[in-house]
């Protein structure tokens, strides 16, 4: 699978095309009368690298020594292809890596595009490389892409890169051997949250990034790993910003008290129902990132949708990326699929 064959399928978004214009008016309605203008304070073009797998580590190893960093290892069944572009955007390229098993099958794979934590400000696609190549060994295809954080655009930026990234996994599908109807978004914390938004909203024209073709941008799974999935609702405690800004203000532009209506529509919660595909929770045990998901759960359980929650107890935040508990992560994420694409 050739670099320039991703490259040239590489989807290209231009800032104030026709693709923005209905994302554009819908968030200006929110916005309209209201006083202040959206706050760019956040916007610094300066990549933030507070958050890494280590520092997430220094913050657990001494409440949880048990903890063990997993490194990525040689694993000569799996291929990687790094660095594949998937959207343009006012000349800025979005790059993902992707792994898949090097063993040919008769039957289409299963892809998973996993979305990495950091308050939608930091954090990277490596920090996930390793569970991307222990999914591609059991038979996955793996995709950690990059998007737009909130150093570089406020939300919904970081929403329309990944629905191109969906459409160009669509539009890539024979090449990497993908069954189109098994596509499953997946992410970790902040990652956890965007991925439970793009899949709950892909029947919304408005969180398309396109004017007429919403379905391409469809996935058929969620997996989130302790991302809350609401931003107003009274479990989150999004949104302090008594001694700095919080993450969330700085990637909505705006404190929760002066555009609530934006801070509900930024929320997954309020979009869960008759359309939003099967969702596994997988979660730790620090209460403040379910923020929602009860609810969640009760929407899509009303509408008979397949919905799993598996909660680690006395497992720090950011568990995935760490053993105990990573290599469970994997079986549950596993078996769901499993059960669901049967």
């Amino acid at each position: 699978m050739s670099k320039n064959r991703q490259q040239i399928g590489g989807i290209k978004q231009g800032i104030g095309s026709l693709r923005f214009l209905l994302c554009v008016i819908f968030f200006g309605s929110l916005l309209v009368g209201q006083g202040n203008a959206q706050s760019l304070a956040g916007i610094t073009s300066v990549r933030d690298d507070s958050y890494s797998t280590a520092s997430a580590y220094e913050a657990i190893r001494l409440s949880h020594p048990e903890s063990q960093i997993v490194s990525l290892t040689t694993a000569p069944e799996v291929a990687q292809e790094k660095d594949q572009i998937y959207a343009t955007i006012a000349q800025r390229n979005l790059r993902t890596d992707v792994f898949y098993p090097r063993q040919k099958t008769a039957q289409k794979r299963t892809a998973i595009i996993f979305l990495h934590g950091g308050g939608w400000r930091s954090g990277s696609p490596a920090q996930h490389h390793p569970l991307a190549q222990r999914l591609a060994l059991l038979g996955y295809i793996c995709l950690t892409p990059e998007y737009r954080l909130s150093t570089e655009a406020l939300f919904p930026a970081a929403v329309l890169d990944i629905k191109a990234l969906i459409r160009w996994v669509r539009a890539h599908a024979d090449q990497y051997h993908i069954d189109p109807n098994k596509i499953v978004i997946a992410g970790f914390s902040a990652g956890g949250e965007l991925a439970t938004f793009v899949g709950a909203t892909a029947h919304i024209t408005e969180f398309s990034g396109l004017p007429d073709a919403s379905t391409n941008s469809m996935v058929n799974a969620i997996i989130n790993i302790d991302g809350i999935v609401s931003f107003v609702h009274p479990e989150s405690r999004e949104g302090d910003d008594s001694k700095k800004l919080s993450a969330a203000t700085l990637w909505l532009g705006y404190a929760k008290q002066d555009r609530p209506a934006l801070w509900e529509a930024a929320s997954p919660l309020k979009y869960a129902g008759i359309n939003t595909p099967p969702t596994l929770f997988i979660n730790s045990s620090v209460t403040r990132m379910h923020a929602g998901r009860d609810d969640y759960v009760r929407q899509l359980t009303q509408n008979h949708i397949t919905t799993e929650v598996h909660t680690f107890p006395n497992a720090p935040h950011p568990f995935c990326l760490f053993e105990p508990w990573q290599t469970p992560t994997i079986t549950l994420i596993d078996q769901f699929l499993r059960t669901i694409f049967k």
